[in-house]
Formats: structure tokens, sequence, C-alpha cells
């Protein structure tokens, strides 16, 4: 008989990849203890849970012991005793105590650290890998690699967010892997001789920034470093435009480039030349999270891949209304923007169901924590977001993916089954 009633919680403040405060909390039993830490956004939608911070002097306000708080005086004693692999009861008990609609009172971060821990805590319990846990469809997903870094996870003037490539003809993680970090280095060495070294500094995500303001000068870049490895005919292009960021309430329209504002359907012809100009497969974020207009107008447009983040939340009110409304086809899926994993789950569960795809992502403010990695295996979505092969909480992702392939072995699927 396995030992799974938690015998304590514990969490404490350690620091994410933007060396800002985050919570890690440790769930053990009699025998076994695991750990989850919760990651952070910087162009984080208004419909997510609330990221709970101690908005005082220490850490310019972003400490979190007040979520530390939450866990080791609230959360954590009323759990004590319960059976680790009950994940969606744990989970439900913790939305309950809280009682606000979005995880005001404790923190979304410290349920979720609590959530995450939990899952990982079975696992090991179950003597079962994680990703088995969490689905069992032991399909690898092809990479989403943003590898320039524009809007909040930058500081240059480019304007749209992530660029990125996606190797969809890898016939595996491992060659998926190795492409993008070719292709990669090629464009950190044609970057450094075409502006200079100090041009090829990192964003949050890993990508670059150079001092670039146009998307079309960021995918000739990327281009030419796809083509000058060979890649052309294996690697496509996509975008995560996160219009929410650049978009005026009091103009109703989005600036995508300096001093170039364009209106809901100027926007669309823009994006359209885009997609006709580099064969972009994947368009997330094309539009303010409420202008439902203008994600109906380009979703009925182009026929390709309309990606929701800020517009869903990993809401399943918000994918309810844009499965009905037609608003895009794909969610964007962030543990931490609804605060459990079981409503994380159960996001993933409607999405496929109303015949969207799924792609797990990660977020700017990171950790070494490799949590999406087997959750995306375990959904067998088939995408994940990781951003560049570059920083230790994005290398992590990668590698993590790279065990799970080794250790699947050839029962393992790359790509969407």
């Amino acid at each position: 008989m396995f030992d799974k009633k938690i015998k304590s919680v514990k969490a404490i403040q350690v620091l994410d990849s933007r060396g800002n405060p985050t919570i890690k909390t440790a769930v053990s039993t009699r025998k076994y203890s695991a750990s989850a830490l919760a990651p952070s956004g910087a162009s984080t939608g208004r419909y997510e849970a609330l990221e709970l911070r101690d908005n005082l002097k220490a850490f310019h306000g972003m400490g979190v012991f007040k979520a530390v708080n939450s866990v080791n005086t609230f959360l954590g004693p009323k759990i004590i005793g319960k059976d680790v692999a009950e994940q969606k009861e744990i989970d439900d008990f913790m939305i309950s105590m809280d009682g606000t609609e979005n995880k005001s009172k404790f923190g979304a971060n410290a349920i979720l650290s609590v959530s995450l821990a939990v899952a990982r805590c079975a696992s090991i319990c179950l003597e079962k890998p994680l990703y088995e846990c969490l689905g069992n469809k032991n399909i690898l997903p092809v990479p989403f690699c943003n590898i320039i870094n524009g809007g909040r996870h930058s500081e240059g003037d480019l304007k749209l967010q992530e660029f990125m490539i996606v190797p969809v003809k890898a016939k595996s993680f491992s060659e998926s892997s190795q492409m993008v970090s070719e292709v990669y280095k090629t464009l950190k060495d044609n970057i450094e001789k075409k502006y200079g070294k100090h041009a090829a500094n990192v964003g949050d995500e890993g990508g670059f920034v150079p001092p670039i303001n146009s998307a079309d000068e960021a995918f000739e870049l990327i281009l030419d470093a796809v083509e000058e490895n060979g890649y052309e005919d294996s690697i496509r292009l996509a975008l995560d435009a996160a219009a929410s960021e650049f978009y005026s309430k009091k103009t109703q329209k989005y600036e995508v480039e300096k001093n170039k504002k364009l209106n809901r359907f100027q926007l669309v012809d823009y994006y359209s030349n885009l997609v006709k100009k580099y064969k972009l497969f994947s368009l997330e974020d094309p539009f303010d999270q409420d202008d439902f207009e203008g994600f109906q107008e380009i979703a009925s447009k182009l026929n390709i891949q309309i990606v929701g983040d800020d517009l869903l939340a990993t809401n399943v009110n918000r994918i309810s209304l844009a499965v009905r409304e037609r608003l895009c086809n794909c969610l964007l899926l962030k543990v931490n923007q609804v605060g459990t994993l079981s409503e994380a789950l159960a996001a993933a569960r409607l999405a496929i169901d109303s015949g969207w795809n799924v792609m797990v992502s990660h977020r700017s403010g990171e950790t070494e924590d490799t949590f999406i990695s087997d959750l995306a295996v375990g959904l067998g979505c088939g995408q994940i977001k990781l951003g560049a092969p570059c920083r230790g909480e994005r290398t992590a992702k990668f590698n993590r993916l790279l065990e799970i392939e080794n250790e699947l072995g050839s029962k393992v699927v790359f790509g969407k089954s």
C-alpha cells in the first residue's frame, strides 16, 4: 500500500528568472516529498487569476511573503491528511477556502505552487512518471521557440512580442532541438555582424533584441539564419503579437510600429500580408483581449492557427465564449493564469472537445521547474512554447523533454497524433 497521506506542506520565497521573488512549495507524505515553483508573466491579461505580491519596500514591492504565509498558515495545514493522489479534491478545497473569483485572498501563485507540488508528489508516491499521471499520451510536443524578443519581453523598439521558429518537419524532439539551436547560433552571429556585439543581448525569454522596430526586419533576420542552415523546408515561422500591449482604448488603434497606428481592419490586412509573405502558420493574440470583432475578422479571413492567450486566460468561461463567437482555434495553456492544475486540465479538455488545438506555454518570468514539459507530453497536445535555447530556466524545459524522449524510447510519438 502506497503512503499517500499528506504530512507536511512548506513554502518559501525564492527567485524567478527576472530576479523577482516567487514561491516554492514542498508537499510531503511520510516517505516522499516533492516541490513546485510558480512562474510569473509580464504581459498579463486582465482575466488572469491574481498573483499575490507584498507591495512593500523590499524587492520594490514584488515580494511574495504574503503568498508564502497563505500556504504555511492557511492552505497547508488544512490539506494535511488528505490523499495526495486526489488532485481535484485538493484543488477544489483550496479554491473554496479562497472563496474569490480570481484567487485574490490567498493568491493564485500560492495556490498553484501547492497544486503542482501535490501532483508531483503523487507521481512519486504512485511510482509513475509525472507525464503519465497527467494524461499518459506519450506524445512529445513540437517546440515554438521565441528567438527574437519584442514587446514586454525586451527593452527595444519592436512592438510585436515574439518571433518564433517551429521545426515542424523534425522527426524527433532531439532533432527539433538541434535545428533550433543551430538557427539560434547563426542568428546571433548575423546580428553581431550587422549591428555589433552589443545587439546580441537577449530578452526575458532568451531571444535576441536587435535594434529593429518592424516585423519585416525581424522575420528577414530569422529567415536568413534558417536558410543558412538549410532548414527552409523544415522550419516554419510563428508570431505572438500580444496586441493588448500596444492597443490604445482611447483611440481604438494599434501601434504596431513606432508612429504606425492601425485600426482593427487595417491590422487584419497588416497580419494578412505578414502571413502571406513569411508563410506564418500560427498567430497568437493578434488583437486586444476584448476586441472580439478583430478576432472574428481574422479567424474568418486566415486559414491558420489563431491562438488565444490574454483572450482566454486558460479560463473555461472565456474559452466557452470564444468557441461560441468563433474567435480563435487554439488555447495557449498557462497553468498560472488560472491557478490550479485541475482548472488548467479542464480548460484543455474543453478546448480539445471543441475541436481546437492546445499549446502548453512557459511564462516570461520562469523558474527551473520543468512541470510544463511533463504536462505537454501527458496531454499529448503536440505543441509547447519554450522560448529560445538559452538561459537555464528555458533550457531546463528542453532538457526535460529530451529526458522523456529517452525514457520512452520506441514508445514515443513526436508531434500531434
